[in-house]
C-alpha cells in the first residue's frame, strides 16, 4: 500500500518564542509540549548517551529512515553520519536493499534493521552475530535504537513534516522512495 506525499506539512511547525531557527521536526513537536518533552529524553539518550558506538548507531539510524521511506530522517542523518565516519559510499549502500557488500560487523546492523522493519523480529542468526559483539544492554538499546527510529519515521511521515531548506534529500541516484515535503 502506498500514498502519494502531501505537498505541505499536515500540522505547521511553530515558530520558536525567541525567535531562532530550529529544525522542523522540533517546531512541529511542539504542538504538543509534554510528548516533545519525553521524545527528547528517550531521543537524546540513543543520540548522546547511549553505548553504542556513534557509526554504528548511524547506519542503524539512516538504514531505518531508508527502509521506512522517511526522506527527512534519512536527510538528517546523512550529516550526523558522516561525522560519525560513515562515508558517502557506505550512505549510498544503505539505499541499495540488495547491497552485501559491508563488513560482517556492518551486515549484522543492516540485518538488524531490515529484519525489525518488516518482520518485527530478529533472527537467531542476526541476533547471535550482534551478540557476539555487544552486551545484554547493548542489544537492548540496538533493538530499541530501531524501535524508536521506526516511530520517528512514521511521525514525520504521517505529519508531512517538510525538509527543511537546503536539506540533502535521498542521495542522487538513489531509487526513489517517499519524499517529504519542501519548506
Amino acid at each position: 500500500m502506498s500514498f502519494p506525499t502531501p505537498e505541505r506539512p499536515r500540522i505547521a511547525p511553530l515558530p520558536r518564542p525567541d525567535g531562532a531557527p530550529a529544525l522542523n521536526i522540533f517546531n512541529t513537536l511542539a504542538h504538543n509540549r509534554p510528548l516533545m518533552k519525553q521524545f527528547m529524553a528517550l531521543g537524546g539518550h540513543l543520540l548522546q548517551a547511549g553505548d553504542i558506538d556513534s557509526r554504528s548507531r548511524e547506519i542503524v539510524i539512516l538504514r531505518v529512515g531508508w527502509r521506512s521511506e522517511s526522506e527527512y530522517e534519512f536527510s538528517q542523518h546523512i550529516t550526523i553520519g558522516r561525522a560519525a565516519g560513515v562515508s558517502d559510499d557506505e550512505i549510498s549502500r544503505i539505499c541499495d536493499v540488495d547491497s552485501r557488500e559491508w563488513s560482517p560487523d556492518d551486515l549484522s546492523l543492516i540485518d538488524l534493521a531490515d529484519e525489525l522493519c518488516s518482520l518485527n523480529a530478529v533472527s537467531d542468526f542476526t541476533w547471535n552475530a550482534l551478540s557476539r559483539r555487544y552486551s545484554n544492554s547493548q542489544m537492548i538499546e540496538l533493538v530499541m535504537l530501531v524501535g524508536f527510529y521506526r516511530m520517528v519515521c512514521g511521525m514525520l511521515n504521517g505529519v508531512a513534516v517538510a525538509l527543511e531548506d537546503g536539506a540533502s534529500g535521498w542521495p542522487s541516484g538513489a531509487p526513489q522512495n517517499r519524499r517529504a515535503p519542501r519548506s
